[in-house]
């Protein structure tokens, strides 16, 4: 039994003359229908413009509009992030110069603060350096017995003699009433050669042997005499506080 050419399993691939051949198939099949649709008293002249399909009709205004609305929508956007962009980049440059502006406060009190202490570092040393020049000033004392005593005492003091101002000036009073050019010429020291002299009646021997360095080798010089009479008595009684007689 032959098989049948049409199913769907044999069936082969058109060929451009099968499409050629089937398009003519079907025009003839369309004129033929259009000639039967005529009436009969009718003219049976055809024409191109009956053959020719409508030309179809379209707009591209639409198509223009949409674009225009797309590209200004990408233009906004790309307009908001330049915006954005330069925003960011001006709020850095604001914290930068908040920062930097903030450094320099600092690095300015800073400096104030060390230019301050070291003001006050050089007020200190030069107040240091006036109290010792004023304590390493020579101390000044009046040219009377009030002067002198105290002055012996300083003497004194540094070199660890003992003895009080009034143990001092009472035996002064005893021995000169205050006279530093006093000599006596009369007791037996007069009679050796050796009168007592000065303030204190010291005897020239044992003024230099008693005598205080940094005082005046002149036995009739106030402090001198003074501290050499009392260097003695520290020897021999303990103080001149403790002489109450010729010694």
């Amino acid at each position: 039994m032959p098989k049948n050419i049409f199913s769907r399993g044999h069936s082969r691939t058109l060929t451009r003359h099968h499409k050629i051949a089937m398009a003519g198939v079907a025009t003839l099949g369309a004129a033929a229908i259009g000639f039967s649709a005529v009436p009969s008293g009718a003219s049976t002249k055809t024409t191109t413009e009956a053959a020719q399909p409508a030309a179809v009709a379209f707009s591209t205004e639409q198509i223009k509009d949409v674009k225009a609305s797309v590209t200004d929508q990408m233009a906004g956007a790309s307009l908001k992030a330049e915006q954005i962009e330069a925003k960011k980049k001006a709020d850095a440059a604001a914290a930068a110069k908040k920062k930097a502006a903030a450094e320099a406060a600092k690095k300015k009190a800073e400096a104030e603060r060390k230019a301050k202490e070291a003001a006050s570092r050089a007020a200190e040393r030069a107040e240091a350096k006036k109290a010792a020049k004023k304590k390493a000033a020579k101390k000044t004392y009046p040219n009377n017995l009030d002067g002198w005593i105290r002055e012996s005492l300083d003497v004194m003091k540094k070199h660890g003699i003992p003895g009080s101002y009034e143990g001092i000036k009472r035996n002064i009073i005893r021995e000169s009433s205050g006279n530093p050019k006093a000599i006596n010429n009369w007791d037996i020291n007069a009679i050796n050669g050796i009168p007592s002299k000065g303030l204190l009646q010291v005897i020239p021997p044992t003024f230099k042997t008693w005598h205080v360095p940094g005082t005046s080798w002149d036995i009739y010089d106030p402090v001198a005499n003074i501290t050499a009479a009392c260097n003695y008595a520290a020897d021999k009684y303990g103080s001149m506080d403790n002489v109450n007689s010729a010694y």
